[in-house]
């Protein structure tokens, strides 16, 4: 298995700009960046909770960050003349599948123009050298089948958040083949992930966050769907392999233009409930759970899952953690936060441990 370790030396002095910095996987990224001794910049919207992972690290002073819009493709040049990224992570989004229904034109406007930005921007700016344009799983059309989508399966998607992270696979696709066919032209990929979990999120609507404002609050847990099921995996899990795919490409070991998953293993598709029972096991056995039934007309999948065989063998990327782990960290995380320890210590706790795994 690749080290974790040796790819974040490649890092060291580099200039890498993170699109999304502030979101919760883009203020873990933007950690391991600083940790592998990178020059980072950040573009993005101000966090959208309070609390915030981004806000509570208190980077102030070692990253240049830049909140402004990503469909703001003027400001975006200017931030990347001015920052001269050599490596640019793409994750800036509206992330969240429940929200897109709230706010189509937005996730539409923001997934797919602010996407496309970052491309026309980053073929602008001569520095960079890398990209790694970051979607999600739920580009796939979602047929509720039991195998696990491969990087050639058919995208699609049927709410608002899904059917923009499919066109932007598309227009991913559509400037490899024109735009970036150049000689000199920067080598990217994108890569598909997601249902992670980890400390630091507090966003609406994703099961963990729900269950630690339950358990601060009237300790009892609401179920919408209890039985139903997700490969559960750390934050940490795809941020390795966005990492070692940056690597691989710089260092010219793939082919230009690729998709890349990035999941979890089928051991760690587990049910919702699974996932409460061991938070409340290690939260508070005080807190209880409650099963209501959802009135939402918006549309949940029931089964997504990826199959990262080809990162498996042709990046020598794997999971590190188990199903257990990854549920038992997270909670652990949490717990110790509201307890007093520093967010950017527990952070950095987890980071050693699972480099050292």
């Amino acid at each position: 298995m690749a080290s974790l370790i040796d790819d974040l030396k490649r890092f060291s002095g580099r200039r890498v700009l993170i699109t999304g910095h502030t979101g919760f996987k883009g203020s873990w990224l933007t950690l391991l960046m600083l940790k592998a001794g990178a020059r980072v910049s950040g573009y993005a919207l101000p966090p959208a909770t309070d609390p915030s992972h981004w806000q509570l690290l208190n980077l102030t002073g070692e990253v240049e960050s830049h909140e402004q819009d990503i469909r703001d493709l003027s400001a975006l040049e200017s931030v990347m003349r001015q920052c001269r990224p050599e490596v640019v992570f793409h994750l800036a989004a509206q992330a969240l599948v429940r929200a897109s229904y709230r706010d189509p034109y937005g996730t539409f406007s923001t997934n797919i123009l602010g996407s496309a930005n970052v491309l026309e921007a980053v073929s602008r700016q001569p520095s960079v050298q890398t990209l790694v344009y970051i979607t999600s799983d739920k580009c796939y059309k979602n047929k509720e089948q039991l195998r696990g989508y491969v990087e050639s399966d058919e995208l699609g998607g049927i709410d608002p958040y899904s059917a923009s992270k499919a066109a932007a696979e598309h227009v991913f696709s559509g400037y490899m083949s024109s735009v970036f066919q150049l000689p000199d032209s920067v080598r990217a990929a994108s890569a598909r992930a997601g249902n992670v979990v980890g400390g630091g999120d507090w966003s609406q609507d994703r099961l963990i966050p729900d269950c630690i404002r339950s358990a601060t609050g009237s300790r009892v847990i609401n179920l919408r769907f209890p039985q139903a099921t997700r490969p559960w995996q750390h934050v940490l899990e795809p941020l390795s392999g966005y990492v070692r795919l940056a690597v691989a490409l710089q260092e010219q070991q793939l082919p230009h233009g690729a998709a890349w998953n990035f999941g979890p293993p089928e051991e760690s598709v587990h049910q919702v409930k699974e996932v409460t029972e061991i938070l409340v096991q290690r939260w508070d056995a005080r807190v209880t759970t409650n099963i209501e039934g959802s009135t939402s007309n918006f549309h949940e999948a029931g089964l997504l899952q990826l199959n990262s065989e080809k990162a498996h063998t042709l990046l020598d990327w794997r999971p590190r953690w188990s199903f257990q782990e990854t549920i038992e960290r997270t909670t652990d995380w949490y717990r110790q936060f509201y307890s007093g320890t520093d967010a950017r210590d527990l952070s950095m706790a987890d980071i050693g441990a699972y480099c050292q795994t």
